[in-house]
């Protein structure tokens, strides 16, 4: 049940589901049956940001989560997690309870919520938004995903700063590597290209190719998460998409290999991701998270490059040999 906090904290902090619609962020779309199915998922994330700002319990909100599709459950989770994240940094261990509990089939979502969080509070709070997890699977190689959420979350609600004029952020020491932050904002802001131009490849594709070049693989990587995650194109149109990465292919494919181990680890892979990982991979979903199990890494190093990065290495790697194969 909410409390009058609660209820004063989501009247002031959470976004209308309007205003996260592609017309809302007045996004260069024509509607269709595709793009509504595409924009719920930002509208997904706004329910679970409404249930995690308001609910007085945990329990209260994991099981508004579950009465939620499986399909689009994990985007609802996604913003839940960002408002316990907000309420966090204040006092509190809700985010950490629930990545721990009924969230961590959604953990690579969920990352991505503190990101969404991060883009609302000054950073000097940052230091306090990721939860010790402990020896939870993926922990903390994949918090990257929450960088992620923040350059997603910068694109989609601040396009012509960050899309158009295409801006870069000052760095900052996430899991003690500076260095590595703007690129993993990229691709963000590449997830966010397939959601500003409602999954029309072509459109996207476009978009990747006005930013400077040392962006690109980057960017690639975030709209092959995104197409295989969240929807959106048939078959034909990626098999275009590919054509169009060119060079860039390797990367777009890593992202399709993410997708496939994040909705595998969520327990529901619905069909368009099959089509999607195939027609980027040509893998199923079966063989794209074979390659990310093998080549997972240790959790903690301390070399030059962040673990999440090196396994991303090691999966391009993998691709690359495998088309290397295939043409000989």
């Amino acid at each position: 049940m909410p409390t009058a906090l609660g209820s004063l904290r989501r009247l002031v902090l959470t976004p209308s589901l309007a205003s996260v619609s592609f017309a809302g962020r007045r996004f260069p779309i024509t509607a269709t049956p595709a793009t509504r199915r595409l924009e719920a998922i930002p509208q997904s994330v706004i329910c679970g940001f409404e249930w995690g700002i308001d609910s007085r319990t945990l329990w209260e909100v994991e099981r508004r989560l579950e009465l939620v599709e499986p399909e689009m459950r994990g985007f609802a989770y996604e913003g839940a997690t960002m408002a316990f994240t907000v309420r966090d940094t204040m006092r509190g261990h809700r985010t950490r309870d629930l990545m721990l509990g009924s969230g961590q089939p959604h953990i690579f979502l969920t990352y991505i919520g503190i990101g969404f969080a991060m883009a609302r509070l000054p950073r000097p709070l940052w230091r306090k938004v990721l939860p010790d997890l402990g020896d939870a699977p993926f922990h903390p190689t994949m918090s990257w995903l929450a960088v992620d959420g923040y350059g997603f979350d910068r694109a989609y609600f601040d396009t012509k700063r960050w899309v158009e004029r295409q801006a870069r952020p000052k760095p900052y020491p996430w899991e003690g590597h500076p260095g590595y932050f703007n690129r993993a904002v990229d691709q963000g802001i590449g997830r966010a290209l397939w959601f500003i131009h409602g999954g029309r490849p072509s459109a996207v594709a476009d978009a990747v190719d006005r930013f400077a070049a040392d962006r690109r693989p980057d960017l690639w990587a975030g709209v092959g998460l995104a197409c295989c995650f969240a929807g959106g194109a048939g078959a034909d149109e990626l098999a275009a998409l590919r054509e169009r990465a060119d060079e860039h292919r390797h990367e777009l494919a890593l992202g399709a290999v993410f997708a496939a181990k994040g909705r595998d680890w969520s327990g529901f892979v619905p069909g368009h991701t099959e089509v999607a990982v195939k027609a980027l991979t040509g893998l199923s979903v079966f063989e794209a998270v074979e390659i990310a199990d093998a080549t997972e890494v240790e959790r903690v190093g301390t070399g030059p490059e962040p673990q999440y990065e090196l396994w991303r290495e090691r999966i391009r790697a993998r691709l690359r040999a495998r088309d290397g194969a295939a043409a000989r």
